[in-house]
């Protein structure tokens, strides 16, 4: 297992970021690490199981590199490593410009390259490894606010934020990238990604992001169990406002279509999406107070038992979103610089991404 020398190395964690789902690299490490947080777009081929790497790592913590080499080469013999050179050849040939990549672009990497080198192919890694492109994605993150003008869509509950947001290539969609529609009620089937996944993810989208505004919908602090970075927070919370404002017939509609009728076309069992929802109401009932809990409860039970939403859903809205969505905004009144509905929304945020005026240019003369 003594890898060979001259093996290629990429030079710049921070360039590789704008390669991200165009070349997805082979993450060589062990699948509990890769299960922590991995490079977006990346394939776990590791060149150790979990065992093995724990058995490598004791003899190297112990009895140093050599011995560590020597156990790694017990652990995988001959078939073994056929088997992972393959897997990694044939990743490599349906993806050209992949590289690899393992903790810290050592040992790991290094072996998988001379393996892959005795193969006939010459496949570079990434000089540092995840941990350089980790720090290369926590620096972008950082950096972030202080590049492009930031725009923040607010809206009530149900008034088609992210519907509107995703017609705008100036937008990143923060709740698609944590699989949760940041409220109480928004979470989805499938499960939210690592934090460390859900940032890594976020630097990337910012570095392929081609235009100098940032479209994002208002967000609190965290989105379901995931936190925003604490410099897109802060700056959040200081970027002008535009307020899409909609009926409450139409808020309804919105979300009957969002969190019901989309769920149970995807395959959610009525059940489990009333389960789902019961149990949110559940973690609210202190806030709503008893009685409206109980009210809500029961058109809840209703409607999936009828087909008809309507009613627990107006009074969601009404009884605890509306007063808590009046609440921030009044705090934030300042900072509004258009307020009207989605066509004139969508028309002023299409002009204002055109426009090379600063933030700081005032009030629009968008009618509130």
């Amino acid at each position: 297992m003594k890898p060979v020398a001259n093996l290629k190395t990429h030079p710049s964690a921070r360039d590789l970021l704008s390669l991200a789902h165009k070349a997805p690299c082979i993450d060589l490490r062990a699948p509990g690490e890769f299960a922590q947080g991995a490079f977006p777009g990346a394939v776990n081929l590791p060149l150790l199981t979990d065992n093995e790497r724990a058995e490598v790592g004791i003899a190297y913590k112990n009895r140093g590199r050599q011995a560590a080499l020597e156990v790694g080469q017990r652990l995988v013999g001959d078939s073994q490593r056929e088997q992972r050179t393959a897997l990694w050849l044939e990743h490599a040939n349906a993806h050209p410009d992949c590289w690899l990549y393992c903790w810290r672009g050592g040992m790991r990497s290094e072996i998988a390259q001379t393996w892959l080198a005795e193969s006939g192919l010459d496949l570079p890694r990434v000089a540092g490894g995840f941990k350089a492109l980790r720090k290369a994605c926590l620096a972008v993150l950082a950096n972030a606010p202080k590049t492009k003008r930031w725009l923040v869509l607010a809206g009530r509950t149900g008034s088609g934020k992210t519907k509107l947001l995703r017609e705008f290539d100036t937008g990143i969609d923060l709740e698609g990238l944590a699989h949760h529609r940041g409220s109480a009620f928004g979470a989805r089937s499938e499960p939210q990604p690592m934090p460390v996944d859900f940032e890594n993810r976020l630097a990337v989208a910012f570095v392929q992001h081609p235009h100098d505004v940032l479209l994002l919908e208002d967000e609190s602090r965290n989105i379901g169990r995931l936190a925003l970075p604490e410099p897109w927070h802060e700056k959040m919370q200081q970027a002008p406002l535009v307020v899409v404002d909609a009926t409450m017939e139409e808020r309804v509609e919105n979300i009957r279509r969002e969190y019901v009728l989309e769920p149970l076309n995807d395959g959610v069992s009525g059940e489990e999406l009333e389960t789902r929802y019961r149990d949110a109401l559940n973690r609210i009932e202190r806030r709503l107070g008893g009685l409206r809990h109980r009210e809500v409860r029961e058109k809840l039970q209703k409607g999936f038992a009828t087909g008809e939403h309507e009613d627990w859903i107006e009074r969601l809205l009404s009884w605890y979103y509306d007063p808590m969505y009046d609440y921030q905004l009044e705090k934030k009144l300042t900072r509004v610089i258009a307020r009207g509905d989605t066509r004139a929304m969508r028309k002023f945020m299409a002009e204002w991404g055109q426009s090379k005026v600063p933030e700081e240019w005032g009030q629009s003369k968008v009618p509130g």
